[in-house]
């Protein structure tokens, strides 16, 4: 299954002064899956350890970090030459081995020229944790689960791709049906790369769903693991309330609707435990919209969504015959799918931190805000075909940005400032 991402890890290859890589994002995202690809596709040669299955090479770790001396180990261990001339090193589940994780710092500093990448599903939280990080000596890069256009790709589907990456509207258009059926079971789905390929190989919608639920009980099994066991009780509370914060009239994440008399500060630790973890993503409130929009925003006032729309929907409740009536599933739970699909898109085209604009007497609301290079860009969310956007209109009359986003399920269209976008269009316009 191609990923995008690729192409980063092959910029990351040509520099020629590049770090060590790590990758970072959630359990089951397809870290492995990409490095693996990457190492057998670009490289000549690869080694590759897993930290939490190989137990026996952590301990190479624990009393000499000097670079040459840990490869002469794993020489040793895998029976050849290790060398710097086209062959990869991978580290996986690196958080397994705080010291190969400090070990970085000296394959920086003294042997630079060993391509090394690595991955970890909680690197966030071992930041917490007091590991002593190689702040400086690290190229980061952070894994989301597939994106619309991979799904399709994983699919099949590369002649309606082909038609996003050509922009060619009029064949878009006749095939608009074909798109939006597509959308409707990619957020039933999903974009945990092993759910695509169970569904590939088995076309068996109960069968996504138990796989879904398998991912939401590991995700359950990794905060008794690696979370302060004061701290999981009050995870699990948060992780189970995502919906119901997200279906709210005002999804504003409101800790008292957790339990009664719930304060911040008795949950701020856990939200931050998830958000370390990539489980879920935060998106701020600004009631200024200037740049930068991060000086502006308000860090006590956010929504939460979820790391994947096919793991929301099946923590929903929502069943497959949603599938086939009409366009329901774009307006269950008052939009929250449909904001969750944006949301995804836009934070695996860009480098999103998250923000949403409400006026300071919260009468009216735009989804998202971003920030390129023409200035800040509001960004409408409507399910289904209903366009009515007083909330965009008040925004663009006091604000006037330099144009506006409203995405739904009809055609592309530009109407002086404000251009619509279909939903399955959404990350290729986003990224202009």
């Amino acid at each position: 299954m191609y990923r995008f991402a690729l192409e980063k890890l092959i910029e990351w290859k040509k520099n020629k002064n590049h770090k060590p890589l790590i990758i970072n994002g959630a359990r089951q995202v397809g870290k492995t899956y990409l490095m693996k690809e990457f190492a057998e596709k670009y490289y000549d040669d690869y080694i590759y350890i897993n930290f939490q299955l190989n137990k026996k090479i952590s301990s190479f770790f624990e009393q000499n970090l000097e670079p040459f001396h840990i490869i002469s180990l794993l020489e040793y261990e895998f029976g050849k030459k290790i060398h710097s001339d086209n062959m990869l090193i991978i580290f996986d589940e690196i958080q397994e081995c705080s010291k190969a994780l400090t070990s970085l710092k000296y394959f920086n500093e003294n042997a630079p020229e060993y391509d090394i990448i690595c991955s970890g599903s909680t690197m966030g939280i071992t930041l917490h944790q007091g590991t002593s990080f190689p702040v400086g000596k690290v190229e980061l890069m952070k894994l989301y689960p597939m994106c619309f256009k991979e799904f399709l790709l994983a699919i099949g589907e590369e002649k309606k791709v082909e038609l996003l990456d050509k922009k060619n509207f009029d064949l878009i258009k006749v095939f608009k049906n074909d798109f939006i059926e597509k959308l409707k079971l990619y957020c039933f789905i999903g974009g945990m790369p092993k759910v695509v390929l169970d569904y590939i190989e088995n076309k068996d919608l109960n069968l996504v769903q138990e796989n879904q639920n398998l991912i939401l009980q590991y995700y359950k099994f990794d905060f008794g693991k690696y979370a302060n066991a004061n701290q999981v009780l009050k995870i699990n509370l948060i992780f189970d309330n995502i919906v119901s914060q997200l279906a709210k009239e005002n999804s504003k994440f409101i800790y008292g609707a957790l339990k009664k008399g719930a304060r911040a500060s008795e949950y701020e630790y856990a939200l931050q435990w998830l958000e370390d973890s990539n489980l879920i993503y935060k998106v701020y409130k600004v009631t200024t919209p200037k740049i930068p929009l991060r000086a502006y925003c308000e860090l006590d006032a956010f929504k939460v969504y979820f790391l994947d729309i096919g793991l929301l929907s099946c923590m929903s409740g929502l069943t497959s015959n949603i599938l086939t009536t009409n366009d329901d599933i774009f307006v269950e739970f008052k939009g929250i799918l449909t904001e969750q699909f944006v949301l995804q898109e836009i934070k695996s085209a860009i480098d999103y931190f998250g923000y949403y604009y409400t006026n300071k007497t919260s009468t009216s609301e735009i989804d998202f805000l971003i920030n390129n290079s023409n200035g800040i860009i509001p960004i409408e969310v409507k399910a289904g075909i209903n366009l009515k956007a007083k909330s965009l209109k008040a925004y663009m009359d006091k604000y006037n940005p330099p144009y506006a986003i409203k995405t739904s399920l009809l055609d592309y269209a530009v109407n002086g400032k404000i251009k619509n976008i279909p939903l399955y269009f959404v990350r290729d316009l986003i990224q202009k």
